[in-house]
């Protein structure tokens, strides 16, 4: 099981930190991914509306690059309310001090606030739960294996805290500690060097077009040492183009390395051939991106089965959680 926030279309890092994951594992686990919009307000809380709209983008960029209905669910989590009460029911019986300590949490809060006063603002109830509700996301369906970018690895730590929790206070094992599995490109840079994000506004869309691709590759960060074109390169220390030839021009990484540093190429050519590179490897995804686009009730219609699939499993789960706890189940909640 794994999920985004609806936060607009999805960036190439995404694709190989992650995406490449979830279009493996499909046929070989069975496989639930959910587009998190619960999560997308606890930093777009004031700006909510914008979030239908994301759910699509992120829904076509998904189904672009290889998510197959057929063999995945694919779901928006806000269609499963079993999740928001089994968020509930863990917020019970997790310790305060858990949630406040969470690493990442910091980090978020750093990026959206300038100053201490006002990030006591922006430290909302529902951000400081956001660990517990990614909790909730991965084990309404007994997730075992979760493919996540690398910032996302100590909110599963979290997970695997929450589940050990339950299953010590109730006696049982009946969750299964999940597990993270990262691709053999966690992280991606952007164009100035920094992790590739949208709000970093330094990213290449899954969805751009060869032009914009081409106009970005041109602004990447590149051997800071290399002051003249007849200077020789390293590519050890070129902080952009070179670590992305390793994932979309790997046929290449040979010529670049002895041209880069012989200096028979200068940056800028080397840049624009990466954006040959990059365009190359997308076109065909980009190609089936824009047939979906054209046929949104098909596209929706693919997004409530699995909401209806996703929805009897969590059910379940929720029911079984709820025996365990003792909880009394009242006749209202099976009509």
């Amino acid at each position: 099981m794994s999920g985004m926030r609806p936060t607009g279309r999805l960036h190439i890092g995404h694709y190989f930190g992650v995406l490449l994951n979830w279009v493996r594992f499909q046929s070989q686990y069975e496989s639930y991914f959910s587009i998190v919009d619960w999560h997308a307000l606890t930093t777009k809380y004031a700006n909510s509306r914008a979030i239908k709209a994301d759910i699509w983008e992120v829904a076509l960029d998904w189904l672009a690059v290889g998510i197959d209905p057929e063999q995945s669910t694919i779901y928006v989590q806000s269609a499963v309310p079993e999740i928001a009460e089994l968020h509930l029911l863990f917020s019970m019986i997790c310790p305060q001090n858990w949630v406040e300590r969470e690493p990442t949490l910091k980090d978020m809060v750093k990026m959206l606030a300038a100053n201490e006063s006002e990030a006591a603002e922006k430290i909302t109830y529902g951000m400081l739960g956001y660990p517990v509700l990614m909790t909730s996301d991965i084990l309404s369906f007994r997730g075992e294996l979760v493919p996540v970018g690398k910032d996302q690895e100590s909110h599963l730590e979290f997970s695997r805290d929450i589940a050990r929790r339950f299953n010590h206070i109730y006696g049982v094992d009946y969750f299964q500690e999940p597990k993270p599995e990262f691709t053999s490109t966690p992280l991606l840079r952007g164009t100035d060097g920094q992790k590739m994000g949208k709000s970093f506004n330094n990213d290449i869309k899954i969805a751009d077009t060869a032009e914009d691709t081409i106009k970005k590759c041109k602004s990447m960060v590149t051997d800071r040492t290399r002051v003249a074109r007849k200077d020789p390169g390293h590519t050890d220390i070129c902080e952009v183009p070179w670590p992305l030839y390793q994932v979309v021009g790997q046929n290449l990484t040979a010529q670049v390395k002895e041209e880069c540093e012989s200096a028979a190429i200068g940056c800028v050519q080397c840049k624009e051939r990466l954006a040959g590179c990059i365009n190359e490897y997308f076109a065909p995804m980009r190609e089936r991106r824009a047939k979906l686009a054209a046929d949104p009730d098909h596209v929706f219609k693919l997004l409530e089965h699995g909401n209806i699939k996703a929805r009897k499993v969590a059910m379940q789960t929720l029911a079984e959680v709820r025996e365990i706890m003792g909880m009394v189940t009242w006749s209202s909640l099976n009509s």
